[in-house]
């Protein structure tokens, strides 16, 4: 089973669609994983988006108002206003429904781990949920459970495949490196307390199952700084289009 499976990484997540534009036409993917903005890209592309459609939303200036900043809020409900992230999410989950199997990743805050939703149970509070940046946007509370980012503990969700069947993995991560030392600390201290945080690896003792084979596609230096990551910006995001597709068309798919 081939699994897609996209990044966290706010708006690189243009990015994705970039690469997704030259990988349409030379992988089928069986399943689709994402984590946070990676969610949003999967659904559409599950829902039968074409990569035009993805680039077209990335590109949309209403993107613009997903980063307001409301800082009279309280800290619990992030800095920035949830309300037009919300409204945008609920738009594309109704907009499109899954033709092949889609799963998303968030990360429930009482335990510090990875949860994974999948097929008819996910509603777009889900989607928000993976989408819910610690500090920056509200947390869901779901079955009585709240929620966090689904890159939280890693932006790159391949554990979520491997666990889910996928013997070969075709990834797009738009986030390799952290855009901010003061992020990339914050994350690594969380993931040195949370209870389980790998990813698949070589080399699993003989009687376990094989690994999947992983081909990421990432960009070979970050895309740009914290801001650029937070904040629509034209062309920043038609450059990371352009380079994701780049770097997805160079990319040797076994």
């Amino acid at each position: 089973m081939t699994a897609l499976v996209l990044s966290a990484g706010g708006m690189y997540g243009a990015y994705q669609a970039g690469a997704w534009k030259s990988l349409a036409g030379r992988v089928r993917p069986d399943l689709i994983v994402g984590a946070s903005v990676g969610s949003l890209n999967g659904w559409a592309i599950a829902g039968g988006a074409s990569a035009g459609e993805l680039i077209d939303s990335w590109l949309d200036p209403a993107c613009a108002a997903l980063a307001t900043l409301r800082l009279s809020q309280p800290p619990w409900r992030g800095c920035f206003d949830s309300q037009p992230l919300h409204v945008r999410i609920q738009r594309l989950w109704a907009a499109y429904r899954p033709q092949i199997p889609v799963a998303v990743v968030a990360t429930e805050i009482a335990a510090l781990r990875r949860r994974v939703f999948t097929g008819k149970s996910i509603t777009w509070r889900h989607l928000a949920a993976s989408c819910a940046v610690m500090l920056g946007y509200e947390q869901i509370r779901i079955d009585g459970r709240l929620y966090t980012d689904g890159g939280l503990l890693g932006a790159l969700p391949l554990a979520a495949a491997a666990e889910l069947g996928a013997d070969r993995i075709v990834a797009i991560n738009a986030m390799p490196v952290m855009p901010s030392l003061a992020v990339n600390a914050f994350v690594k201290a969380l993931q040195a307390v949370a209870p389980h945080t790998a990813e698949p690896v070589r080399g699993q003792d003989p009687g376990a199952a094989p690994a999947p084979h992983i081909r990421v596609i990432a960009p070979r230096a970050p895309l740009g700084p914290l801001r650029e990551a937070v904040f629509w910006n034209r062309r920043a995001v038609e450059r990371w289009i352009e380079q994701g597709e780049a770097d997805a068309q160079q990319a040797a798919l076994e």
